[in-house]
């Protein structure tokens, strides 16, 4: 026993290092692209809408999206900031819901809620994707548990970019807590895994499925939605059976659905 232990060790380690070369790949190929603006400035980087929120004033009906954009300069080759949009049935405005790091590092709440902003903004130059869409009937009361969700989220104060809690750890809370969103985060989406110190199952973000995460660095998925997942280090792989499609870290969706 004492000879094959450490070999047995070694693979095991090898097997691990391997792996996680294989997640780190996605990453550095975004890198290698160059559509990564590296020496892009928060302050000077644009902030303009892209034209995919319904416009407030010829929009009667209550809407709900969800964003998501490569965060700034190298730490977009590995993932994405998310935020949710929402508008009341006679609204004349959207309200934007999302988790800030810079506010928790001065002390205040990370949780930031703003009206009458641009709800499709460039994430700091970044365009964002619309992950999710719901329109119409009904679309006013999930804005109503969307509230809940928001005031029941469990690290108001707290930030943390990796492996969580961080923007897309308070987005996936959400998301739980109102499945009709039928919310997909990507593979960039690194936090949404992140469950906190004590829980260890819960329900994917889609609403579709379960999954199981030990404080969003080692976990598994199954769901319609997200398709197989596995999580490490909070780099995230699988396929996506739903849509024909890959789940890479770094590259996010890719094939038939992507």
């Amino acid at each position: 026993m004492s000879t094959l232990a450490p070999a047995t060790w070694f693979k095991a380690m090898a097997w691990a290092v391997a792996l996680l070369l294989v997640l780190l790949a996605g990453p550095l190929a975004v890198l290698a692209s160059g559509r990564l603006d590296l020496d892009a400035q928060w302050h000077s980087a644009s902030r303009e809408g892209t034209g995919q929120a319904p416009d407030p004033l010829l929009e009667p009906g209550a809407v709900i999206q969800v964003y998501g954009a490569r965060t700034l300069r190298w730490r977009g080759a590995f993932g994405i900031h998310t935020w949710i949009a929402v508008k009341r049935s006679g609204a004349s405005d959207y309200t934007v819901y999302q988790v800030l790091g810079w506010r928790a590092y001065r002390g205040g709440r990370a949780v930031d809620i703003r009206q009458g902003v641009v709800p499709d903004a460039h994430w700091f130059g970044e365009y964002p994707d619309l992950l999710a869409q719901r329109r119409g009937p009904g679309v006013d009361a999930m804005i109503d548990r969307l509230e809940a969700a928001v005031a029941d989220y469990p690290w108001p104060d707290r930030y943390r970019v990796w492996p969580g809690p961080n923007s897309n750890t308070f987005v996936a809370h959400i998301a739980r807590q109102v499945p009709e969103l039928r919310l997909d985060l990507p593979a960039t989406a690194i936090g949404k895994d992140f469950l906190g110190p004590t829980t260890f199952f819960a329900s994917t973000p889609s609403g579709t499925g379960w999954q199981f995460s030990v404080f969003g660095l080692v976990g598994a998925a199954v769901a319609l939605e997200e398709g197989l997942e596995i999580n490490l280090l909070g780099l995230s792989a699988g396929i996506d059976l739903n849509d024909a499609a890959l789940r890479l870290p770094g590259i996010g969706r890719w094939g038939a659905g992507g």
